[in-house]
């Protein structure tokens, strides 16, 4: 059997500079809430509590992963500080928010 090394990723820095990051260093950053998430989530739960937006169900200790966050605009990289562009909604309304658009050309007549 041949010596792995760990797969890398290579991508340009802002000021130019190349940066090598292996994967597990990725999924570490994102599942920590670190440099490359903004750890949005936890902030619109602290600025809107743990309530759906939409249905008005409240969330607590263990349900709290049913809670998401919707981005009105629908770009996920869009994430200003004061939160104007998050909402939180329960996993049932939130997918209701998604398919209605969907819907609603399958819907339209020709």
């Amino acid at each position: 059997m041949r010596n792995r090394r760990p797969f890398k990723v290579t991508r340009k820095k802002k000021n130019g500079a190349e940066e090598d990051r292996s994967i597990a260093d990725i999924v570490t950053d994102l599942t920590k809430g670190g440099t490359n998430s903004n750890n949005y989530r936890q902030a619109s739960l602290r600025m809107y509590g743990l309530i759906c937006a939409k249905c008005g169900r409240e969330f607590e200790g263990p349900d709290q992963h049913l809670l998401t966050v919707h981005h009105k605009d629908g770009n996920h990289l869009n994430n200003p500080p004061d939160g104007s562009n998050w909402e939180n909604l329960c996993i049932d309304c939130h997918d209701d928010e998604h398919s209605r658009g969907l819907l609603g050309d399958y819907l339209k007549p020709d």
